[in-house]
């Protein structure tokens, strides 16, 4: 097949250009680069573009990388037809079968069912005839966090407890009307020690970084004020991030594996991210190389 690029690292329109006065765009400007230049670094020819680019070719590449496309959540029907589409063109990094698999948040069962200790769960699907009240007192949970099964960026994440159910529901109803939700018990340990964000790149632990959220706040996203450190795991740890990875369906290039203690004081997972995650390159650059080591691998 003869193609113009190797990879097309991909983002979203928001992020194209660098910005001198929001860091946070400068970030992800700054970090796209880091893997670009380790892309070019392994020999491959690279260009960034956003994914909905209306006039690149996409067969002129030999793969795509999906790197900040953070706006596919907001999009998805506009979104999952394009990965439909693109698929047939060229290779995508990770697979689209592998993206649809973790789009969905129902795919902790499947990690749970291999012996991937989750963060206890229920989920409500879409059109479910159940109140906020009757699972409270179904499950016996009195603090509890509501999010969508597909979501990102904290999206419709609420957190509940006895005294505001009533003040949720109406809100509760109009979601499971238009897609399934997932609910689980509190975790008191997220606010007081945070969660630990491990990079897998090949199956291989690189990094990791513990993120923290701002006072009187459970989210640790940087959207919300969290703040992140560099962290240096335990055996454990990294034991646990690189058995959650094989877990998946298949090797993934990248991920992101999120976990905390739990309320019994466990290593548990709380995401794992194989589509778009952030991977704080600009916290460990070293890392940027074994990722493009693993795409240059995988395209020979």
């Amino acid at each position: 097949m003869n193609t113009d690029f190797d990879v097309v690292i991909l983002t979203d329109s928001r992020y194209l250009n660098d910005s001198k006065t929001d860091d946070y765009k400068h970030n992800v400007y700054y970090e796209d680069r880091l893997v670009y230049h380790a892309l070019e670094q392994v020999g491959l020819k690279t260009l960034r573009l956003a994914w909905d680019d209306m006039f690149f070719d996409w067969s002129t590449t030999k793969a795509v990388l999906f790197r900040t496309t953070w706006d596919y959540f907001d999009r998805f029907p506009e979104f999952s037809e394009w990965l439909e589409r693109i698929s047939k063109l060229t290779m995508l990094l990770n697979s689209e079968a592998i993206i649809r698999w973790n789009i969905d948040k129902h795919y902790l069962l499947d990690l749970q069912n291999k012996g991937i200790h989750i963060a206890e769960s229920h989920f409500i699907e879409q059109g479910a005839k159940v109140s906020l009240a009757q699972l409270h007192d179904i499950l016996d949970w009195h603090e509890t966090v509501l999010k969508p099964c597909v979501s990102g960026a904290a999206r419709h994440t609420y957190k509940l407890n006895l005294d505001n159910l009533a003040a949720h529901e109406t809100l509760f109803q109009d979601l499971i009307a238009n897609e399934a939700m997932m609910l689980q018990p509190f975790q008191y340990n997220i606010v007081s020690k945070g969660e630990i964000s491990m990079m897998v790149f090949n199956g291989v632990f690189t990094h990791a970084i513990l993120k923290k959220a701002k006072a009187g706040d459970f989210r640790v996203q940087d959207d919300f004020g969290g703040s992140i450190e560099d962290y240096t795991p335990s055996e454990e740890e990294i034991n646990f991030a690189e058995l959650a990875v094989k877990a998946c369906p298949e090797l993934p290039i990248y991920a992101r594996v999120d976990i905390f203690e739990d309320n019994a004081g466990d290593i548990t997972l709380s995401e794992l991210e194989l589509i778009e995650p952030e991977l704080w390159f600009r916290h460990h650059k070293e890392a940027a190389l074994s990722l493009a080591k693993g795409v240059k691998q995988k395209l020979s």
